[in-house]
């Protein structure tokens, strides 16, 4: 049995090691499925003779009741539950609607496109891949046996070829067996097996010649490292803690802390869900997100070798950033002081899986005064004034997806002031290709560079984008809100004016969602923003809340009219979107993304030019960054964190952290 078999064995026979509540413990309308509900769902279709032994469930998912209905709801009324459930048998797939209450399927149809994957497809791909003789043959002309290597199935993108049309398309690169930690470290070049998996085939082997192997196993845990460097000396560590406890609350899905409340929940797509956020402000509770998610993760690598140029990954539609949850690691991941939470997703056959400790929630000092002033014409001979001034806390809720060999964080940052912070942290391992260069001063080097960084001996890192796409579904202080672009423009100045130059505002309101989409650019300078122009805050100001992209505009140059992995993926080509509130529409990269076209995207629903002012809306923000890999990216790259602060503008009548106790 290989190690990859031996990895997804462990997780699909994990589900019968944790307790499944014998009652559905749902508090909240938009509370994500419990373990007895997954049970429902496949008892339910089995009952009515929709579902065999063979049946596989790529995904099973909450249908949310209607906003209104939620919007309305109250403690105490009843509260709808419904899924939707993807069913693969027999080679169809099929997409149903199941009323958990009543106990019934409300539809059952033809699937809409090709579903996210399977670890039972997975096992399958290897096995074939191992077992068709063209591979073993490549891998016999490397001095190589099926035994020696473990397999990688990959999604295979899609280029809009004929060839590919009804297919679903996987492809497999190897690795010899890893003699450390890392699992990626020895790839076998250009040796890749192209598998069909609803034909259940091997369609062919492209095999472009043998690569020397790399012979450096890269191992990174303490024992490895220690040997190879040495680790550093002891030292004292430095670590948040919370003697007094939590100063947060946890009932049922809601969470509460200081001037924040929210819900949340883990779905398999997305993964962390938060809803019903609202800033309390004196006594009244705010609406500022209806609910706020991850949308889609596109990573295109930009090298086209036949092994690479196919590497367009979409992670969280094709993979899932909930199922591939990963237990987060006291002290390492979280302050050992945070709350764990578990997430519970499922199995291929529609088990309930339960992670533990997936979310972890804790409260952290920054260490930096949240503000502060200290006033010089205070002071005096006989009296010395302190600085007035009060300490930044913030309440973070984490979770940590692995997706292959990269691994993502996501952080929700709530702070005192009535800001978020959206935070991506990718970390994890650089994907290497096998190359005959050793050193920079091989004569092979300026060849087997030119897509990508020689970061150790015969592994170069290809070049590639980290795109991540999030769905900001904004209630500020109700559903009628209105998107807005204040640039910030040269201001004319009068002939006689001693200054020669200065800058002024000039606001611009989008109509529709065809002009609703902006590219930020340093060079125009502005504030993106969305307001409630129908409500008053303090001295007859709209309230508002912008969004700051900080560093986290990433510039795509590619082409989302030619190039295919792009046209899937057009997003990218705007850092803001805003469309109208649409309950199916939560995913920029469509409903299916596996071997999508592009017709189901962000791009092509905004073409209907619908009003987005004074309407619900929603604002999709795409955030990311271009990897070019340096040898410090290896054997496991530092994170790199990305993110966007959402951030009061005339919410609030005065600064809401003025608030926070000096500390005694």
């Amino acid at each position: 049995m290989s190690y990859v078999h031996k990895g997804l064995g462990a997780i699909m026979a994990s589900a019968s090691l944790f307790a499944i509540p014998a009652v559905a413990e749902v508090t909240h309308p938009l509370d994500g499925l419990e373990g007895e509900e997954y049970q429902a769902v496949t008892q339910i279709l089995r009952d009515e003779g929709k579902l065999t032994d063979s049946g596989r469930f790529p995904l099973i998912e909450l249908v949310e009741p209607d906003k209104s209905f939620v919007l309305d709801w109250e403690e105490g009324d009843t509260i709808p539950r419904t899924a939707r459930a993807i069913v693969k048998d027999k080679g169809s797939a099929y997409e149903a609607v199941i009323d958990l209450n009543e106990g019934k399927i409300v539809s059952w149809n033809e699937s809409g496109g090709q579903s996210m994957l399977l670890f039972d497809e997975f096992i399958k791909t290897m096995d074939m891949a191992l077992g068709h003789p063209d591979m073993v043959e490549g891998l016999q002309a490397r001095g190589l046996t099926p035994n020696d290597v473990f397999c990688l199935p990959l999604t295979a993108g899609n280029f809009l070829t004929e060839e590919e049309r009804g297919g679903r398309l996987m492809k497999v690169p190897c690795y010899l067996n890893p003699e450390a930690s890392n699992f990626y470290a020895k790839p076998i070049e250009g040796l890749v097996a192209l598998v069909d998996l609803n034909a259940m085939e091997v369609v062919e082997v492209i095999d472009t010649g043998a690569i020397p192997l790399p012979e450096d196993p890269w191992g990174y845990t303490d024992e490895e490292i220690d040997e190879r460097y040495g680790l550093r000396e002891e030292s004292s560590p430095a670590e948040l803690t919370q003697p007094g406890g939590a100063n947060f609350t946890i009932e049922g899905s809601q969470v509460e802390w200081d001037m924040w409340r929210f819900n949340y929940r883990i779905d398999k797509r997305p993964g962390l869900v938060l809803s019903n956020i609202a800033a309390k402000d004196d006594d009244d509770w705010r609406s500022v997100l209806y609910q706020a998610h991850l949308s889609e993760v596109f990573v295109p690598y930009m090298d086209p070798d036949e092994g690479w140029y196919w590497r367009t990954y979409m992670d969280s539609g094709e993979y899932g950033f909930g199922l591939f949850l990963t237990p987060l690691r006291p002290r390492v991941d979280c302050p050992a002081h945070s709350t764990f939470l578990p997430a519970m997703v499922h199995t291929d056959t529609g088990e309930p899986l339960e992670i533990p400790d997936a979310i972890c929630v804790f409260e952290r000092s920054t260490g930096d005064p949240i503000w502060r002033h200290y006033e010089i014409f205070a002071q005096s001979e006989e009296e010395a004034v302190p600085t007035e001034g009060r300490p930044w806390t913030e309440l973070v809720v984490r979770t940590a997806s692995q997706i292959g060999n990269y691994d993502y964080l996501i952080d929700y940052v709530f702070m005192q002031d009535g800001r978020i912070r959206v935070m991506v942290g990718s970390t994890g391992l650089d994907a290497v290709k096998g190359v005959a260069s050793k050193s920079m001063n091989d004569d092979t080097a300026e060849q087997d560079t030119t897509h990508g960084t020689l970061i150790a001996p015969n592994l170069v890192a290809p070049n590639h984008d980290h795109f991540f796409n999030f769905r900001f579904d904004f209630d500020i202080d109700g559903q009628e809100n209105t998107f807005m672009r204040t640039g910030i423009v040269p201001a004319t100045v009068e002939d006689d004016a001693i200054r020669r130059s200065m800058w002024t505002t000039e606001m611009s309101v989008p109509e529709t969602e065809k002009e609703a989409q902006y590219r930020v650019n340093p060079n125009t300078p502005a504030m993106y923003h969305v307001t409630n122009t129908n409500k008053e805050s303090g001295l007859g100001h709209n309230p508002g809340y912008m969004i700051l992209p900080n560093n986290s505009v990433a510039y795509s140059p590619l082409d989302v009219v030619n190039d295919a992995p792009a046209i899937r993926n057009a997003y990218i080509d705007k850092t803001f979107w805003v469309t109208p509130y649409d309950k199916a529409q939560r995913y920029a990269g469509g409903e299916y993304a596996f071997q999508s076209t592009g017709e189901d995207t962000l791009p092509k629903w905004a073409e209907e030019g619908r009003s987005v002012k004074d309407k619900d809306i929603v604002v999709w923000y795409t955030m990311g960054f271009h990897h070019i890999p340096r040898m410090e990216d290896w054997p496991v790259m530092p994170t790199m964190w990305k993110g966007t602060i959402l951030s009061p503008f005339n919410f609030f009548d005065h600064n809401p952290s003025i608030t926070v106790r000096t500390p005694e």
